[in-house]
């Protein structure tokens, strides 16, 4: 891939991650995990940074000052939801609206979390890559089965992103539009963090 071509992906494909979330069940902000030295948020942010993707939007919620503090010096947009008790939706939502608000023409989106510990930005450029070359309007990660985040959308499903309810999330618009997507093998990503147990078998 030439420079050129990494040029023209940075200007017009952004990336969200979504870290909104209170983290009920892990009985503690898990954005704030140490995983090889960095908090699950730092990581996540840099990763996005150092692919194709640009802009990078962080969405924060709950324990939102405390999060703020892991990424505020990094080259990212931080937006607030407000709503983050609504659910993932609100996040996606929030995201969203801000590309919308931009004055540069967003062409598509990579929709990540920040709880898949084995995310990295070969798999966020495979999305890009894949998208490039298949033409195809969705690029999701295939794991466990499933079809999920991480996840590429082009523009046209963005105003469908926004009119998800509660705690639907971005694996609703794939099943959507099934004959729209290409799916990349990320088989790790199916190993999120949720719960102590999840955090303690990883550092193990």
């Amino acid at each position: 891939m030439t420079t050129e071509q990494i040029q023209t992906q940075r200007s017009n494909i952004a990336i969200i991650i979504l870290a909104a979330g209170a983290s009920t069940r892990m009985g503690r902000p898990k954005q704030l995990l140490l995983y090889q030295g960095r908090s699950f948020v730092q990581s996540a942010a840099e990763m996005a940074i150092a692919s194709v993707c640009e802009p990078v939007v962080v969405v924060l919620g709950a324990n939102a000052e405390q999060i703020r503090s892991q990424v505020n010096q990094l080259p990212v947009n931080i937006v607030e939801n407000l709503n983050w008790a609504c659910g993932m939706s609100s996040s996606i939502n929030s995201g969203i609206q801000f590309l919308n608000s931009l004055s540069q023409k967003i062409e598509a989106v990579v929709i990540i979390l920040c709880d898949q510990p084995f995310l990295s930005t070969q798999v966020i450029n495979q999305l890009v890559n894949a998208y490039h070359s298949t033409k195809k309007a969705i690029i999701a990660s295939e794991y466990a089965g499933t079809l999920g985040v991480p996840a590429l959308f082009s523009e046209r499903f963005f105003s469908e992103l926004t009119t998800l309810k509660e705690n639907a999330g971005a694996k609703k618009v794939i099943h959507n539009h099934l004959d729209q997507v290409f799916s990349i093998p990320f088989p790790q990503g199916n190993i999120d963090i949720d719960t102590p147990k999840d955090y303690e078998q990883l550092l193990s």
